[in-house]
């Protein structure tokens, strides 16, 4: 037997486990899923509560393809894609550097740390009144909020990976004589890889609760206006189907974030180049 087939022989038990353990997760995942939805229709059918405010799936589901089949649902959906990915890129282009400075200034990150971390604490809708006054009250005071909110899990993810870099890469680069900007590019960025994907994973997550808040507030377009615009006219059914694909995007977003992690985690250098 050759080194490649011993190889493959002691890799196949430990693929067929990792894929047994993947399927039972998958199970477990569709059986909570089930039943949730079981316990939500019981709820719905039992007039415990007032009506209307759990509707039944008989009553979601339609409105939900209702909803999938307006034009006018894209035109809000595009709305709130842009503002959220704005306010997402624009919390990253600040958060990282400022968290790898803070990360690498160990001085400056203890004297800035109790202020990010309160302000990480605070719900962001309070400063929704601030902002209005700084950028107005269109897209731009929702694309704020978003990228508020999305900052401090990104620079606080950064500035703890940063405390994590290989003490053995940073004396190379200190011994070959590097600038502060090769040795953000070659040694911290590279090493920053997962940190800063789940700064934003998490960042992303905030940043549509930031947007939508924004949205139901003040606004009159995207899905946070719309979400609002059906309770205000009590289509329950509508207002839950909204919620649901809402829910269904941030998953969906969520879970392609996680596959870009786990690529770029696979690829990423062991040492600087």
């Amino acid at each position: 037997m050759t080194a490649v087939e011993r190889s493959a022989a002691v890799a196949a038990p430990a693929r067929a486990a990792r894929q047994s353990v993947e399927r039972r997760v998958l199970v477990i995942r569709i059986v909570t899923i089930a039943l949730l939805a079981g316990c939500w229709e019981a709820l719905a059918r039992s007039g415990l509560l007032y009506q209307g405010v759990v509707p039944s799936f008989v009553l979601i589901v339609p409105a939900l393809i209702d909803l999938l089949t307006a034009p006018m649902l894209y035109r809000h959906l595009w709305v709130t894609t842009g503002e959220v990915l704005s306010g997402l890129a624009i919390a990253t282009a600040l958060a990282v550097p400022l968290g790898i400075l803070f990360g690498a200034r160990r001085f400056l990150g203890r004297v800035v740390s109790p202020y990010v971390n309160a302000l990480a604490t605070t719900p962001k809708i309070v400063f929704l009144p601030i902002v209005m006054l700084l950028v107005g009250i269109g897209p731009e005071s929702k694309i704020a909020l978003g990228a508020l909110s999305a900052f401090f899990p990104v620079v606080l993810s950064t500035a703890a990976g940063v405390q994590h870099v290989s003490l053995v890469h940073l004396n190379v680069g200190r011994s070959f004589n590097l600038t502060i900007w090769q040795m953000v590019r070659k040694i911290y960025l590279p090493s920053l890889v997962q940190p800063i994907l789940t700064g934003l994973r998490l960042g992303l997550g905030v940043a549509i609760i930031g947007v939508l808040l924004g949205e139901i507030k003040l606004s009159n377009a995207g899905l946070g206006f719309l979400a609002n615009d059906y309770y205000n006219l009590y289509r329950i059914p509508h207002l839950y189907a909204v919620l649901i694909l809402i829910f269904a995007l941030a998953v969906a977003a969520n879970a392609l974030m996680g596959l870009v992690a786990k690529k770029l985690g696979s690829q990423a250098p062991d040492a600087p180049r």
